[in-house]
């Protein structure tokens, strides 16, 4: 049996995914490991129809006929799937992000096209519905992302209700991280505010009873040791650290989330902001895998979800 090659760079990659018939049988493996199942129906029984490229279900229904993008992020785009796949290699891999005018340079898309393309990825990085809660020791702190009222133009400024300080106009997004020895996990959420209900609930659902929890010294956080966790928290205006008591993770992930929306994105809508937030929280939480591990990872989750131009852009409900 031949060794399986691979990519382990991005010109190996995009060397590697040039070859079309390849890329289909790599994503064919990822989604149907157990074999090709009709997506409507979920049958087995499928022919395979090879001068089409796609497969045709036995069963009489509608949409008989389907790719191997049906069902995936890569529905209805006319875009191939070596493009799609070295978008997917650049954005896992990069740090800070990569912007839609540098996809759309490197692979020879629209701008309108690679913003849209970098879209549906992150639908493929975001974590979804949890499979369980977080356990042992969790820091827990909230940031705000967004820019300045002072600076924004006056017909902006008139809509923040006149408020020109502060965080108007700012987006509220909260953080949980689970310390391990393997490599701590983080959780981040764009949230309504900061006040007690919105995070003691959030902590509540996501974090599970008896863990010990660290916080800052926001008021909000008293009283969440009554729901059966260990509380503590740092004073910042007098340490940063006290001994294990400390939120320093997180404030080392809500450095790297705003180096990439301030440095590469630099104007996010609130709109998609956590969809961004879920682009960072997929490389913090995957940071000692290689790229091709990363970019495996993101493919291993493209089916099941979609989304169109129109509900993206807010025209069509989603």
């Amino acid at each position: 049996m031949a060794e399986t090659f691979t990519p382990q760079t991005l010109i190996q990659a995009i060397r590697y995914y040039s070859d079309l018939d390849r890329c289909q049988d790599i994503l064919v493996a990822a989604r149907w490991p157990e074999g090709v199942t009709c997506p409507t129906c979920g049958s087995s029984s499928v022919t395979y129809l090879k001068t089409q490229k796609r497969w045709q279900c036995r069963g009489k229904h509608p949409r008989r006929q389907f790719s191997v993008k049906v069902g995936t992020i890569f529905e209805d785009s006319p875009i191939k799937l070596d493009k799609w796949f070295t978008a997917i290699w650049l954005i896992t891999a990069a740090k800070n992000g990569i912007s839609s005018y540098e996809i759309h340079r490197a692979i020879g898309v629209t701008q309108k096209t690679a913003w849209f393309m970098l879209h549906r990825i992150r639908l493929a990085m975001s974590s979804g519905s949890f499979d369980r809660k977080l356990v042992g020791t969790v820091e827990v702190d909230e940031t705000y992302v967004g820019g300045k009222v002072a600076n924004m133009s006056k017909s902006k400024r008139s809509r923040m209700k006149g408020k020109s300080t502060g965080f108007a106009g700012k987006v509220a997004v909260l953080g949980l991280l689970e310390r391990n020895t393997e490599g701590s996990k983080v959780r981040a959420r764009v949230i309504k505010n900061n006040k007690k209900p919105v995070l003691q609930n959030e902590v509540r659902n996501h974090v599970e009873n008896g863990s010990s929890i660290y916080s800052d010294a926001l008021a909000s956080y008293v009283g969440i040791d009554a729901f059966g966790y260990d509380h503590d928290f740092i004073d910042h205006s007098e340490a940063y650290v006290r001994g294990a008591v400390r939120t320093n993770g997180l404030e080392n992930f809500w450095s790297l989330l705003k180096r990439a929306i301030k440095g590469t994105y630099v104007a996010v809508d609130p709109v998609h902001l956590f969809r961004y937030v879920d682009e960072q929280a997929y490389r913090f939480n995957n940071r000692k895998d290689t790229d091709a591990g990363r970019f495996a990872g993101a493919l291993d989750s493209v089916s099941g979800k979609r989304i169109t131009y129109k509900e993206l852009i807010g025209t069509q409900p989603a």
